[in-house]
């Protein structure tokens, strides 16, 4: 799911892409960004808050810390190369302006404000999310060893309160809402995916399959995928059962959470999943997913140049082609090599 979701969010970035009319975010009210919070709040659950118990405190939050620098080293370097990469291709060819924000598009002043996650750019806001999380995760667990229902009803409620007032919100220099995934409603989806770890470990890593809930999940998602389907980009007639807005993704609006958590029971609990997870091309998504890190934030230069190239010199067959089937070999070889060089370690290791 994270390999899918990784590189499903690489497509969506650029919206030239054709191959983002394919993507989840048109077959429903959650998109990849959703599945990637979820999955880290489950992930963290299983590198930390076992090691709690496995490797102790000092060690386990040691290990948090270097975890949250990584993070912080990879949002610096992306922020770096954008800026340095558009502005010197602004010295030949034109490049919209939203490409950076303006603030930054004209000058260096306000870097720092950047580097000390007080502004954060389009296209550069999902990782400081993701560090915010993890930084709290020892908070989290301690909640969880005390109760998970108190957990998750102080998480639901803050989350509930932000979305009755948007207007709380992390402050973002380069806009006046604030932070465009607002930490404080988006830490629910975090601690859901940490329970839900909690709850699939006692199960065998799946979650109990109950047929009336898988059956209310996937009328839900039917419901979802009519409602969010670009009918109009296709030509074809609007089936939308109701006339509504969009979800609002920065405080993830309930129709948000209960889609990506509709997609992860029928994932957890269906044994169909399993034997998709064990083909050879569910073995290469997992191979991204391991090395989430590195392949988001190369993967999001290949975004920077996909879009600068497309914007530069049109977006015609060849050039889809070719973007696509060279940025997905690059994330591929960067994710063998990192799988490579993991398992001669565990070799040595053992």
């Amino acid at each position: 799911m994270r390999g899918a979701a990784l590189l499903m969010m690489c497509t969506d970035h650029i919206p030239q892409n054709i191959l983002n009319r394919f993507t989840m975010r048109n077959l429903g009210f959650a998109d990849a960004a959703e599945i990637f919070v979820l999955l880290a709040g489950y992930a963290s659950w299983l590198a930390y808050g076992r090691g709690f118990a496995k490797r102790g405190v000092k060690e386990t939050l040691r290990r948090l810390a270097k975890r949250c620098l990584q993070l912080y080293i990879a949002q610096t370097l992306m922020v770096i190369v954008c800026v340095v990469t558009i502005r010197s291709w602004r010295m030949w060819t034109p490049v919209p302006v939203d490409f950076l924000e303006p603030e930054l598009a004209h000058g260096t002043h306000a870097l720092w404000r950047v580097l000390w996650l007080d502004a954060l750019p389009s296209n550069l806001n999902i990782l400081p999310l993701y560090l915010v999380l993890l930084a709290s995760f020892p908070l989290i667990y301690a909640l969880m060893r005390i109760s998970r229902l108190l957990a998750l009803g102080l998480s639901g409620a803050l989350w509930l309160l932000i979305n009755f007032d948007p207007g709380i919100n992390f402050p973002n220099w380069l806009d006046p809402d604030g932070w465009y995934f607002d930490p404080l409603a988006w830490q629910f989806l975090f601690v859901l995916g940490a329970c839900g770890a909690v709850q699939a470990s006692r199960h065998g890593g799946d979650l109990p399959a109950y047929r009336p809930l898988q059956l209310l999940c996937g009328g839900y998602l039917f419901f979802s995928c009519l409602q969010a389907f670009p009918w109009e980009l296709w030509h074809l007639p609007v089936l939308r059962p109701f006339v509504m807005a969009s979800p609002d993704k920065s405080v993830l609006a309930p129709l948000r959470l209960l889609d990506v958590m509709a997609i992860f029971y029928l994932v957890q609990s269906a044994q169909i999943t399993r034997r998709w997870a064990s083909a050879k091309w569910g073995q290469m998504l997992a191979m991204f997913g391991r090395h989430s890190l590195e392949v988001f934030t190369v993967g999001t230069v290949i975004d920077l140049y996909a879009r600068l190239a497309f914007t530069s010199f049109g977006d015609s067959w060849i050039l889809q082609i070719l973007i696509n089937v060279i940025g997905f070999f690059i994330l591929y070889v960067l994710s063998r090599h990192l799988d490579a060089a993991r398992q001669k370690k565990k070799a040595a290791a053992a």
